[in-house]
């Protein structure tokens, strides 16, 4: 599959123009039915992953984060094997999603270090891909951030920064940073990327909401910003929301709705909207009850027939693999395999289960 990826890259070359959004609503907006086995004969195809890890630590104690229920000694005896298994798990999971191809971009949170990622990208089965990360250091109290791997040979980076959420109701609490990337994929677009884990819902979720509103809020002056700057940007935004798509924070602060003939080419597409209220789809299970937390959004214009990167509600995808569920005794249906139930060691996989977007080229937008 590379071998005909790489050919098909060298026998038609690309050229792209960006297009200034004029605030209007755009005639050519239009839904694309597309089949990914289709893309794949056809056009350049790219897949795109976010996974919660739940808690990808390393068993050592550091001292300026409140990680030691995660060592050998803590609450949790997180020892040294089970950290490898559950690398190993994690890589089995970006293998499978990958199907045909291993996935150009990995999206992930719940990552505590750079030194947990060297390890799974040199020592597990991912090694033979040479994927490398972006990741910076949050003030998060629990030492948890967020990541990305990604492909080289897919994606150059060519700038990332990560954007701190501060609260003016409260100095001292601390939460992730956004994680903003800008690359160029091997097909000559440019693509910005967002990766985000928004505060939880510990304490009550009423509570909590204020403070979602607030991670919601940095990230649309942030997007607003991008949007004056740069003319007619892809942007694709990630993560674990600890919101479903319909509540405020997502739908009306950061502005996220479904795909309509309204939509405009700058506007927020929420891809896991049309999924929100079918009892029994979620990424995450809660006493019982499923919930769509972590979410992809993009904008408007993947879905314009003029742009070179499109993409289609159908593309979005809950990875179910039956290897991450098991039977829920208490709440019937199935649930994912976690790592821990409460301080119990369980040895799965995460209690998230992730989540991928197909985009591809659009070859009706090149020029002559």
């Amino acid at each position: 599959m590379r071998t005909f990826i790489t050919l098909a890259f060298l026998l038609f070359p690309v050229f792209f123009f960006g297009q200034k959004t004029t605030g209007r609503q755009d005639p050519d907006l239009s839904e694309n039915h597309a089949n990914p086995e289709t893309l794949v004969k056809k056009r350049q195809f790219v897949r795109v992953v976010f996974y919660n890890l739940e808690n990808l630590y390393d068993p050592f104690d550091d001292t300026t984060k409140l990680d030691e229920e995660f060592t050998p000694k803590g609450i949790k005896r997180w020892t040294f094997g089970r950290f490898l298994q559950k690398l190993n798990h994690l890589a089995k999971t970006f293998m499978a999603i990958g199907e045909w191809e291993p996935p150009a971009i990995i999206g992930m949170c719940e990552v505590e270090n750079r030194y947990v990622l060297n390890k799974m990208i040199y020592e597990t089965p991912l090694k033979k891909y040479k994927y490398r990360f972006i990741h910076f250091e949050s003030e998060d109290a629990r030492g948890i951030d967020v990541a990305i791997l990604y492909r080289p040979d897919l994606f150059r980076i060519e700038y990332s920064r990560s954007i701190r959420i501060q609260f003016p109701f409260d100095s001292l609490i601390h939460t992730r940073d956004i994680l903003y990337v800008k690359g160029i994929l091997f097909t000559g677009d440019t693509l910005h990327l967002f990766v985000n884990h928004w505060p939880s819902r510990r304490g009550g979720f009423a509570e909590s909401v204020p403070k979602r509103k607030i991670a919601a809020q940095k990230l649309r002056s942030v997007l607003d910003t991008l949007q004056q700057n740069q003319a007619d940007p892809q942007i694709i935004i990630m993560g674990d929301f600890n919101d479903e798509p319909d509540q405020p924070a997502i739908a009306r602060v950061l502005g996220a709705a479904g795909l309509s003939d309204q939509t405009r080419a700058s506007g927020l597409v929420n891809l896991m909207l049309p999924l929100n209220h079918n009892p029994n789809e979620g990424t995450h299970k809660f006493q019982g009850k499923w919930a769509i937390l972590d979410q992809f959004m993009v904008t408007g214009n993947f879905f314009l027939k003029r742009k070179s990167l499109q993409t289609s509600r159908e593309a979005v995808h809950i990875f179910h693999a039956a290897f991450l569920m098991e039977d829920d005794e208490r709440f019937m249906g199935g649930r994912p395999v976690r790592t821990y139930a409460g301080p119990r060691y369980t040895g799965g996989f995460s209690d998230h289960l992730p989540i991928y977007l197909d985009i591809w080229k659009n070859r009706e937008a090149e020029g002559p």
